[in-house]
């Protein structure tokens, strides 16, 4: 690789890190601020919401790739428009198709990284993701053992403790079940213990009160039944209901699931032999809009030359040409959904950006200064 592509490459690859780390910082805090307060609010540890959140990134980081990569061709071009550097290049010789070399190798780089997101990393992470997020529902002592607080793990159902030991004994605990409006319950007790149950198949979590107070009311005759008792066991595990069967997202399978055994993945998530295809093209497609968005960044802002007015109406141009492509990646998406044997259309929107990279460079190839001269003189 030539100096001036190696010096080109890495002004592209410094900015690419910097926008990616902004608008992947941005995706992820929205998220996580979200998550922190249904963690947090269910008893989780900070090492849990920080496991979740770190699996998610990977997801983040396939998001915001293309918007990464596309406003780093923008900045560094418009850079070294501004200092001249790129006249200073085309006065030695270098043509536009020379200087494009180095934004293709830049576009293949980030495609690379992309390929490896959506191929590997995100179906791993967002599995591991959907197993954790079952361990979280299922640990009914994290949602249950938080002193001093009143809480309300479902509709009906009141929980207290006022202090918990180090052993794990529960001091003064309330619950009230009012889920039956003709028999509501309230349980106290002086202390009690969360042991877990291995007596059947589906293990449930038991709540073991000892020296307390039973109270049941009667709703049709307002009769208060008490029984005082020196242990009870109460079912915590029956409160959340069954485990539902657990939901195979098509996001979740490998490429080459999708790709060899449509059938077998339409049958496992429960998705339709169209959106299969959507899904497993999807993600080389992606890969190629990676390089279609650096190419259109570059590509556009080289028509307008250099002026000391700046390029600003060649970035509104590539922002609007970018936006005409995503626009068609949304069209696309519909019919191969529909319809499995559509999916080349798949390829369209990174082919269609590919193809306008190219227009804009044979457009700076001729020579025009800018965007709006090769139309301003065939109209003369």
């Amino acid at each position: 690789m030539a100096r001036f592509d190696r010096y080109l490459l890495s002004q592209f690859l410094v900015l690419f890190g910097f926008f990616a780390l902004v608008l992947v910082s941005i995706y992820w805090i929205n998220q996580a601020v979200r998550l922190f307060d249904a963690l947090i609010g269910d008893g989780q540890t900070a090492w849990v919401f920080l496991e979740l959140t770190a699996l998610s990134l990977p997801n983040v980081i396939r998001i915001t790739l293309p918007m990464a990569c596309f406003a780093a061709a923008v900045y560094v071009t418009n850079r070294l428009s501004s200092e001249s550097e790129l006249v200073v290049m085309q006065a030695t010789g270098f043509s536009p198709w020379r200087l494009a070399r180095p934004v293709m190798w830049f576009g293949l780089i980030v495609a690379l990284m992309m390929s490896l997101m959506t191929h590997f990393l995100v179906p791993m992470s967002m599995t591991r993701l959907q197993q954790r997020q079952e361990d979280v529902q299922d640990n009914i002592t994290a949602r249950l053992l938080t002193e001093g607080t009143f809480l309300h793990p479902v509709s009906g159902i009141t929980f207290y403790i006022r202090e918990i030991d180090a052993d794990g004994t529960l001091r003064d605990v309330f619950l009230s079940d009012r889920r039956d409006p003709a028999t509501p319950q309230t349980f106290t007790a002086a202390r009690a213990y969360l042991v877990p149950d291995r007596s059947g198949e589906d293990a449930r979590a038991k709540l073991v009160m000892v020296e307390g107070l039973s109270q049941t009311l009667r709703a049709d005759t307002k009769r208060l039944f008490t029984t005082h008792f020196r242990d009870f066991t109460y079912d915590i595990g029956r409160l959340f209901g069954d485990r539902p069967v657990r939901f195979v997202h098509i996001r979740h399978l490998p490429t080459w699931d999708l790709l060899s055994d449509p059938q077998g993945a339409a049958e496992r998530t429960g998705f339709t032999l169209g959106q299969i295809a959507n899904e497993a093209h999807g993600r080389f497609a992606q890969a190629l809009l990676c390089l279609s968005a650096a190419l259109i960044g570059f590509a556009t802002l080289l028509t307008g030359g250099y002026s000391r007015f700046g390029v600003w109406q060649q970035i509104v141009l590539a922002i609007v040409l970018i936006m005409v492509v995503k626009s068609i990646e949304g069209a696309v998406s519909d019919p191969v959904s529909k319809d499995a044997a559509l999916w080349p259309l798949a390829y369209v929107p990174g082919a269609v950006g590919l193809g306008i990279g190219a227009l804009l460079l044979w457009i700076a190839s001729r020579g025009s200064r800018s965007w709006l001269s090769l139309f301003r003189r065939r109209a003369a």
